[in-house]
Parts: structure tokens; C-alpha cells; sequence
């Protein structure tokens, strides 16, 4: 069952982008939404989506919370929308909004690192279930940083990532790592579950890099390096796409 005030709390403090053509759709899905979280804005396709979302962080210097999208849209369809925005901002939270005949969409933003799916029609209670889960998810790991609740990612035994000084121990000793090893492991923990594409990653390494750019030579370097001073950090590849990070349960 749905906790109503804790998700009012929750959308006080969230940005929400809501992508979709359907006019219909925008006007009950807008209603909703407006009841949920304060900031909510709306686009007409993948192209106005993807504008709004360069002129957000522009105008705020940080991302919106969660992004809200159709898939098919005229202009630029959800998933290259979605595949724009992770080049820009891998870590960000989508929702994808999807009919039962567009499985063949499904499998990609599958492979993309989509797992949020709500399916058309919409069910409101699955929605408003869905809407809860991550709210709860963005909050709590955003604006509760001085909360000791999942500070700490338990990969091995000893092996340990403290999320909010970005540091891997072992054995209580801090390891030595260079920069774009940091932001690999910080990335890859992100969400351990999710195949991160060689492409995001490469972006994320070489984001402060403003007079080189990394490539896929590059990526395996690194990631060849981190495997020999970690034997324990299990990171694998996913053949021709990416790099995940499994823990252990």
C-alpha cells in the first residue's frame, strides 16, 4: 500500500520532465503528476524534450530528477531521446511509458539500461505504485545526505564502497585509485544491475576532460588495470556493448 504523505514529501523535492505527444495523455497524466511534485514540465516530443532538458541544467546546473517518456514520437522518438540524454548524463532516472506492440522498442531500451516500464493503457495504481518506488529512491539517496542509511555498498566480504566520500576500501584500508578508476567504480555502482554501454562510460571518464577525448582502447586500459589491483571487483563484460558491476549477494 501506497504511503501518501511520505510520497508528498517526496515529490516536494523532485523535478520531473514529461515527455509525450498525446494531448490527451498530457492533459490527465499532467493533472497527476502536478498533484505529485511541484516542478513538472512538460514536452511534445523526443527534439522539445531533449531542448528542455539542455535548458533546465542550464538554468539550474543540475539535471531533472526523473524523466517521464513515450517511446514512439514524431521528431526524435523516445529511445534515441533516452539514448541522448545518457551520453549527457548516464546516471539519470527514466520511466518509460510503452504500448503492449512495441516489444521490439522494448528489448532495446532493455540493452539501454531502461528497466522501468509502465504500459499503455496506464493502470494508475501500477503507475502511482511505480511513481512511489523511485521517488522514494531519488530522495533518499539526493536529499538525505546526512542520512546513514545505504551510505555503504557491500561488494565482497571486505570489500567496501562508501557512496557519499567516494572511496573503496579493503580491509578497512582506503585504495588507491586514479581519478577515471574512481568514476568507473562510482559509475558502475550506480546501479550494479545495469549494463552501462561503452559509449556512456567513455562519456562519463572523459567528462572533465575538455582537450582529449577517451575511446574504447582507453576504457579497456583502465578497466584491465582495475582488475589486477582489485581481483575482487567483479566487472564484466558484456561482448560489443558495455561493462556491468555484479556484488556479491
Amino acid at each position: 500500500m501506497i504511503d501518501y504523505i511520505s510520497l508528498e514529501k517526496y515529490g516536494k523535492k523532485i523535478s520531473v520532465l514529461f515527455v509525450e505527444d498525446d494531448e490527451n495523455i498530457v492533459k490527465e497524466m499532467g493533472f497527476l503528476l502536478g498533484d505529485i511534485f511541484d516542478k513538472v514540465d512538460i514536452a511534445i516530443d523526443g527534439k522539445d524534450g531533449l531542448s528542455k532538458y539542455n535548458e533546465y541544467y542550464k538554468s539550474n546546473e543540475e539535471f531533472y530528477d526523473l524523466i517521464i517518456t513515450d517511446i514512439q514520437m514524431p521528431n526524435m522518438n523516445g529511445i534515441d531521446l533516452i539514448k541522448n540524454i545518457y551520453k549527457i548524463n548516464p546516471l539519470q532516472k527514466v520511466i518509460v511509458l510503452s504500448a503492449y506492440n512495441e516489444k521490439d522498442y522494448l528489448m532495446e531500451l532493455i540493452n539501454v539500461g531502461i528497466s522501468q516500464f509502465i504500459l499503455k493503457p496506464i493502470d494508475y495504481n501500477t503507475f502511482l505504485d511505480v511513481i512511489f518506488k523511485i521517488s522514494k529512491e531519488i530522495y533518499e539517496t539526493k536529499y538525505k545526505k546526512d542520512s546513514k542509511v545505504s551510505l555503504f555498498i557491500k561488494i565482497d566480504d571486505e570489500l567496501i564502497w562508501n557512496k557519499e566520500l567516494k572511496q573503496l576500501t579493503y580491509k578497512e584500508e582506503i585504495l588507491k585509485l586514479t581519478k577515471k578508476e574512481l568514476y568507473l567504480v562510482e559509475l558502475l555502482l550506480k546501479y550494479p544491475e545495469k549494463t552501462y554501454s561503452n559509449e556512456e562510460i567513455i562519456s562519463y571518464l572523459w567528462r572533465d576532460d575538455f582537450e582529449s577525448q577517451g575511446d574504447i582502447s582507453n576504457l579497456k586500459n583502465i578497466i584491465s588495470r582495475l582488475r589486477k589491483k582489485i581481483p575482487l571487483l567483479n566487472v564484466e563484460n558484456i561482448y560489443s556493448f558495455g561493462y556491468r558491476l555484479t556484488i556479491k549477494n
